[in-house]
């Protein structure tokens, strides 16, 4: 795996029956940068995730891979799907095989691997995303977390650039998301870099380098911070503030931390109200006789 750039350039996508999905819409997916989307639900994430995968072909703009525009030609697509893997937020609709290593092992055959690259490639997969225990599970008996996972695999086995994951927080419990954040943490060391969409803009909030919005059709993308505590931008996307942010701005208000602070976690703005109450002990002791 390497670091290549992807990006979505002024594409524009509509469908029959429901209208635009997407208008002029941008978006730079940066080497080793943790992107997040977010957006309500309709509002084109997965239309601009499909986009970006090539699976789905805009009706104007261009998706380009290190600048170079995607051929939609077989052999086009074929290198695309390559550097580019998306994985649905059903897994059940991306997993079909009897068990996990035939699952994973599909796309890496399909490329015409021999037979020892395969499992070099599956075990790699597996180790990755933490499923190694499951190599010879019955797809029909894994946990809904557990088939995300393995959905997710598949596609790491084709050792893509960068890799698209849409809502893979959906419906997993706390200690399923915690094992997600460890997985993708592994991915990162392996030089994949991922896009995330996503409902949870605290999630967002604490992993993302960056933040995009899908909002009006069109695309809001910027710091997290600076995205994210914009009011008026949320409000249009039917998105809430995210409570570290909103709580670290009432705390400001109060002037129980410091009126800049604008805390992306919980550790931070710990360190924050720390911070603060230092600081008043301590002027409290130089006026103390």
């Amino acid at each position: 795996m390497s670091h290549r750039s992807l990006c979505a350039d002024a594409i524009s996508v509509s469908y029959i029956g429901t209208g635009t999905a997407l208008d002029h819409a941008s978006l730079d997916v940066l080497p080793a940068q943790r992107l997040a989307l977010l957006g309500a639900n309709g509002s084109g994430k997965t239309t601009l995730l499909r986009c970006l995968a090539g699976s789905l072909k805009p009706d104007a703009g261009h998706v380009r891979l290190d600048d170079v525009a995607l051929s939609y030609s077989r052999s086009g697509l074929r290198r695309h799907r390559q550097e580019v893997q998306l994985v649905l937020q059903d897994p059940d609709d991306q997993l079909f095989s009897a068990d996990v290593f035939q699952d994973v092992s599909f796309g890496p055959i399909n490329l015409g691997l021999d037979d020892a690259e395969v499992r070099i490639r599956v075990d790699e997969a597996l180790d990755l995303l933490g499923i190694e225990h499951l190599r010879r599970r019955p797809i029909h008996q894994l946990s809904y977390g557990e088939r995300k996972r393995a959905a997710t695999a598949g596609a790491v086995a084709m050792r893509p650039c960068v890799l698209l994951l849409d809502e893979p927080t959906a419906g997993l419990d706390p200690a399923a998301v915690e094992e997600l954040q460890s997985a993708l943490q592994r991915l990162e060391k392996h030089d994949t870099t991922v896009v995330l969409a996503t409902h949870d803009v605290s999630f967002a909030l604490a992993w993302a380098d960056s933040v995009a919005v899908v909002v009006d059709h069109a695309v809001v993308q910027g710091d997290p911070v600076d995205v994210l505590s914009d009011a008026t931008l949320l409000r249009a996307a039917r998105l809430r503030m995210p409570w570290s942010l909103e709580l670290s701005g009432r705390l400001a208000a109060d002037g129980l931390v410091g009126p800049e602070t604008r805390a992306r976690t919980l550790d931070e703005l710990h360190a924050a109200l720390r911070e603060r109450a230092d600081s008043l002990l301590s002027i409290h002791d130089q006026e103390t006789p």
